[in-house]
């Protein structure tokens, strides 16, 4: 069996990847990346694929039994045809099985609600294509919380527009192992997983985090529009608002769902506190 996983040297890439060569050994998985020459370190075979381009993926999939499919980065109306580039060049190198990573999220009600209706209709594209195929709607990573701990300490707070709505974090490694169970284990097929953990405030993980890197923050909620607009003038226009929207989303309910992890894997999904923990190793 040869697996390709798109997108392969990003952080979630590589986590599958990584989970994928313990399973099945290296020489069975495929990573396609824009660029080759930056993903030497995954210690597999590397093919080019750029999302742009029906034609590179021709070439990338030839061989390819099963094909893991990672959301893009780009505009959001760019990635439906940039992950339709790929669908059809799998359909035509008549690959058996697609597996797609979407998100959770809320298509109406939020500044990040536009990724999401481009994702859902990737789903639609996914469902639609003849192949064998599941979908893994991931949570909100744990992981860039814990990546900004330095700047948290200096400010003194975790704040942001959550308020007290309940995320189901997940992480990089929690994925890497769900989605190497769902591309390898037939029972999958046809569904649709929520790939989430418990869910926790931010007051609660403002606490986990003090617990476990013995710091004495605070959480502070701000209003969304004004959150939104600090974010927006940080990290600009665009990034700005996902952020945002992402934790009006937290506020609003969006990530409070029920989890289907152990569903896909076989297991119960890490605890935050261990996740945490796991990080800090």
């Amino acid at each position: 069996m040869k697996i390709a996983v798109t997108a392969a040297s990003g952080q979630l890439g590589s986590s599958i990847v990584n989970r994928l060569k313990k399973e099945i050994g290296k020489e069975n998985v495929i990573g396609i990346v824009r660029t080759p020459e930056k993903a030497s370190h995954l210690g597999i075979e590397v093919r080019k694929g750029n999302y742009n381009s029906r034609e590179d993926f021709i070439l990338a999939l030839k061989g390819i039994d099963s094909v893991l499919l990672i959301s893009g980065m780009d505009d959001p109306e760019k990635r439906i045809q940039q992950h339709r580039n790929v669908i059809e060049a799998a359909i035509q190198n008549g690959v058996r099985k697609i597996v797609y990573t979407s998100i959770i999220g809320d298509e109406e009600e939020t500044s990040f609600s536009p990724i999401v209706k481009s994702n859902r209709q990737t789903e639609k594209d996914v469902k639609e294509s003849g192949l064998k195929w599941v979908i893994g709607r991931n949570g909100i990573y744990i992981e860039p919380d814990l990546e900004y701990i330095d700047i948290y300490v200096k400010e003194g707070e975790i704040r942001n527009c959550a308020g007290e709505g309940k995320c189901g974090y997940t992480s990089r490694e929690e994925l890497g192992f769900a989605y190497a169970q769902m591309l390898l284990n037939d029972k999958n097929y046809g569904h649709t997983y929520n790939l989430v953990g418990e869910p926790i405030t931010q007051t609660q993980l403002t606490e986990l985090i003090n617990q476990v890197f013995n710091t004495s923050l605070t959480y502070n909620s701000v209003p969304v529009d004004i959150y939104e607009k600090e974010r927006r003038a940080e990290l600009g226009n665009f990034i700005g608002a996902v952020i945002a929207g992402i934790y009006n989303g937290i506020k609003i309910g969006v990530y409070d769902v029920p989890s289907d992890f152990e569903k896909a894997t076989g297991r119960v999904h890490k605890s935050p506190l261990a996740m945490i923990k796991a990080f800090k190793k």
